[in-house]
């Protein structure tokens, strides 16, 4: 035992000068390369929204305060993944990585082209390399691309954006009024994210300022904000709520305005969505399609039961989304947000969801839109912007202990997918119809029927591509993201890597990625349009990453993503 003991002395020496020799050589020169935080040059907006008055105070006393407590034990959304040490196992990773690589290459194009030719403009045009302003001139590109800068690992840039970002004036913009929806998901959204993954204390401080701005959309008689934001009226105490706004606009900003108010402590911000929410619940079940909200709100007048039209798809998606995700960002402390999605979902499986008529009786789902006059009649009309609605019932699935609706969700998703492989560019178009089966039951094909209906150069199942555009939307792929992190299945990642295929060959230009016009033709002859909207950057790539990244970087069970796909921190 001497003997044994006398050479572990000896050993100790050595294995210290390996360490030393290794920290010398392998990772010291390596930290030079890395980025450090750095103090930037805060720059003040030149108007403090904060100093105004408000023309409809709610007193302290009355204010909702963030629910307090200890956090719920909510169960675990992401698959417990292990790592396969098999050789197979090992290719596949090998594989995995490379197509991660050859995204963050995309992604790296079209930031750099950006940055070369859009710096500080909202927007890149890919065909023609200039910038343009299509949301106050904000930089809606780079405060969206914050945090996808920085799970891709591209620190110096980051950094670059941060600098930028802390000299942003909201007061500074040619419009006279913002989109309130826009300007919480992309840039306060934005801002939070980044600030979550790298504590730059600068970017609260940017969010602070944009979030009393956006605050004051509910300085109005009865507290509901309105789908523009017009300055001079929020200053003079004269803005009013909308009578028929888009419901997604007006009701879609709890996740972020709770973040404020939990990195902050300011209840306000808080208080002001859990208005909208109170509503919400008020009005569920005196609709004209009970469990489900219309599309449109009449947010001045409170009149919720007149209203006709009933979709997960534009105008309304976002409203349901955030059900559950402001479950998860609450702890599950705030019962109400797991009954209005319970609710809303069993109206969405009774009257939304449709499985269409294929000839191999393909086990799909797709969720359509609903009016009601004499009856509920269901218009078996898909969108793309609707496909993140999988994602959404497997998230609610699992956070709420739903096994049938994670069932559902993975459906609705391969459904979105089967769209992208059935058409000839291999991507979904903003709106197409098919032909829908009476049941959610699988049905014989009906050839005579399809003839009938469809378009015959289309592929059998679809009767129409009626808007066959593909803007760089990330609906489809977030599904196939969150079914993949929920489930653990490798297939999801084949369909992820044909989807890009698809999309790279379909939209790449000289300079970075174009919506295309049509996706009814073969990828590269599609026109390119010449827009490259901030989502591109925001989301769809960055959910294309993460689907071949390490399950650990961005853990579902860790983070809630908003709208725009901005991880905000569940506390």
């Amino acid at each position: 035992m001497a003997v044994m003991r006398g050479a572990r002395t000896r050993l100790i020496p050595i294995t210290i000068a390996i360490l030393l020799l290794y920290l010398m050589f392998v990772i010291l020169p390596g930290l030079k390369d890395v980025p450090k935080s750095r103090d930037f040059t805060y720059v003040k907006s030149s108007f403090d929204w904060s100093t105004v008055p408000e023309t409809y105070p709610i007193p302290a006393s009355e204010l909702t305060a963030l629910p307090k407590g200890k956090s719920r034990t909510l169960p675990k959304v992401q698959f417990a993944f292990r790592p396969d040490t098999t050789r197979a196992g090992r290719a596949h990773d090998l594989d995995i990585q490379d197509r991660q690589k050859q995204i963050k290459h995309a992604f790296e194009k079209s930031w750099t082209s950006y940055k070369n030719h859009a710096w500080m403009f909202d927007e890149l045009t890919p065909v023609s390399g200039e910038g343009k302003n299509t949301f106050g001139g904000w930089a809606a590109t780079l405060v969206d691309s914050l945090d996808t800068l920085w799970i891709m690992d591209m620190k110096a840039d980051f950094y670059d954006a941060v600098a930028a970002v802390a000299t942003i004036d909201w007061s500074d913009t040619q419009e006279t009024a913002c989109n309130f929806f826009e300007t919480t998901i992309r840039h306060l959204g934005g801002l939070l994210s980044a600030y979550d993954l790298s504590q730059e204390a600068v970017l609260l401080q940017k969010a602070v300022e944009l979030g009393d701005m956006l605050y004051m959309a509910f300085d109005t008689p009865n507290r509901m904000p309105p789908f523009w934001l017009d300055f001079n009226k929020a200053r003079t105490g004269t803005l009013h709520p909308g009578t028929h706004d888009p419901s997604a606009t007006v009701a879609s900003s709890p996740l972020e305005f709770t973040r404020l108010a939990q990195l902050t402590g300011e209840d306000k911000y808080y208080d002001a969505i859990d208005r909208i929410t109170r509503l919400l619940d008020q009005t569920q079940n005196s609709t004209k399609l009970p469990g489900m909200w219309p599309t449109f709100f009449d947010m001045e007048n409170l009149v919720f039961d007149q209203e006709e039209g009933f979709t997960l798809g534009a105008l309304a998606d976002s409203l349901y989304e955030l059900l559950p995700k402001m479950y998860a960002i609450l702890g599950g402390l705030e019962p109400v947000y797991e009954k209005l999605y319970r609710d809303a979902m069993d109206a969405v499986t009774e009257h939304l969801l449709f499985r269409p008529m294929t000839p191999d009786q393909a086990d799909i789902l797709f969720t359509g839109n609903v009016y009601v006059r004499k009856r509920a009649e269901l218009q078996p009309e898909v969108q793309h912007l609707g496909c993140f609605v999988g994602g959404m019932f497997g998230l609610g699935g699992k956070l709420l202990g739903l096994p049938e609706q994670l069932e559902i969700g993975e459906k609705i998703t391969k459904g979105c997918v089967w769209a992208y492989d059935a058409m000839p560019a291999g991507i979904m178009p903003e709106i197409m119809a098919v032909i829908p089966c009476p049941t959610l039951a699988a049905c014989e094909w009906d050839q005579a029927e399809w003839e009938a209906k469809g378009d015959r150069s289309l592929q059998k199942g679809i009767e129409n591509a009626r808007d066959p555009r593909y803007i760089l939307r990330p609906e489809a792929i977030e599904s196939v993201f969150l079914m993949y992190r929920i489930t653990g299945k490798q297939e999801y990642q084949d369909m992820a890597w044909r989807m890009f295929q698809s999309i790279r060959k379909a939209t790449e230009t000289s300079l970075a990625f174009s919506a295309i016009s049509d996706v009814t033709v073969n990828g590269g002859a599609a026109q390119k349009d010449d827009s490259m909207e901030s989502f591109w950057l925001s989301e769809t790539l960055k959910y294309f990453y993460l689907i071949f990244s390490p399950p650990g970087l961005i853990s579902l069970d860790e983070y809630v993503l908003n709208t725009e796909a901005h991880p905000l921190k569940r506390p």
